[in-house]
């Protein structure tokens, strides 16, 4: 069996630097890498080694961990030039973090595969406090030796690893389900939440009511408590994010010919949500949007009234 001692992580963004820097608390030797240089810099001082490139980090280390934020890019830091698979030893086993697709899961293991590389698809949720605690649920497709041999790490990671299937692209099909419901969650605590403060009752009293009622959600306590009550809207989980996340749930909808009536209207009301300029602020900043909404309505019933 495979032991992993020396790691690469690729991406130190909200979820990637509390990972990566749980491995090297853990007493893993841990290099990371990121165009921000200020996010390696903060990996540095928390432990980590900074400044080798991925292309070299391909031959070196045993295992090479990504958490990046679009398919794009994790595609180019594939299978690019200068990418890891190219560069890579046929002794290396790749987990992949990242939301994608399940079609891309697939390429990059079918590629990998050509060349012995051991690949697992591993979509995480949890948010950012838990990326930080350790607490991810993981969810993981590919060969099940391949996961046995990841356990430890992944149990650093994560509280919930589940090995889902010997299809890389399995995990991403349940989180993008769960993004679906993240989608829908999200916009009606906006609109809840709106509504009642509209009809004079304080946001405050209907938490506590809601949070003990069928009406409550993880994703309610999350945005509320932890955006909506603080008017603090920095991004845990950006607008821009979800929205790629609901086109790629879209896309594999009609790839099944599965219709989404909601999740349709959802990727047209994030799509506003983003072209308002919430894109980059916390998803939560839909209730913002809302807000914006019932004032330009009531702005247009006191102009009729004029």
């Amino acid at each position: 069996m495979k032991e992993f001692q020396t790691i690469a992580f690729i991406g130190l963004g909200n979820m990637g630097l509390p990972m990566a820097t749980n491995l090297v608390k853990a007493g893993y030797t841990v290099y990371g890498v990121d165009t921000n240089s200020e996010a390696e810099k903060k990996f540095s001082q928390d432990g980590g080694k900074i400044g080798v490139p991925t292309e070299l980090l391909a031959k070196q280390v045993d295992i090479v961990m990504i958490s990046l934020p679009t398919p794009q890019i994790v595609e180019k830091v594939y299978l690019g030039d200068g990418g890891i698979v190219e560069n890579a030893d046929s002794a290396l086993t790749i987990i992949d973090f990242s939301t994608i697709s399940p079609q891309l899961n697939e390429k990059i293991y079918a590629i990998s595969k050509e060349k012995g590389i051991d690949y697992l698809g591993a979509p995480v949720s949890g948010s950012v406090s838990g990326a930080v605690n350790g607490t991810l649920t993981i969810m993981v497709g590919g060969d099940k030796k391949v996961y046995e041999q990841a356990l430890p790490l992944l149990r650093v990671l994560g509280d919930n690893p589940f090995h889902l299937g010997e299809s890389v692209g399995v995990g991403t099909v349940i989180k993008l389900l769960n993004n679906l419901m993240i989608g829908f969650y999200t916009q009606a605590v906006a609109e809840a939440v709106a509504l009642g403060e509209q009809m004079g009752v304080k946001a405050d009293m209907i938490y506590d009511v809601l949070s003990v009622s069928f009406g409550q959600s993880r994703i309610y306590e999350r945005n509320y408590k932890g955006h909506i009550a603080q008017n603090d809207f920095n991004p845990g989980f950006s607008t821009n994010l979800l929205l790629k996340d609901l086109k790629l749930a879209k896309q594999m909808a009609d790839e099944n010919q599965t219709p989404l009536p909601i999740g349709d209207k959802l990727i047209d009301l994030y799509s506003e949500a983003v072209e308002k300029g919430y894109g980059e602020q916390d998803m939560a900043s839909v209730y913002l949007m809302v807000k914006e909404l019932i004032a330009s309505k009531n702005d247009g019933l006191v102009s009729n009234k004029n």
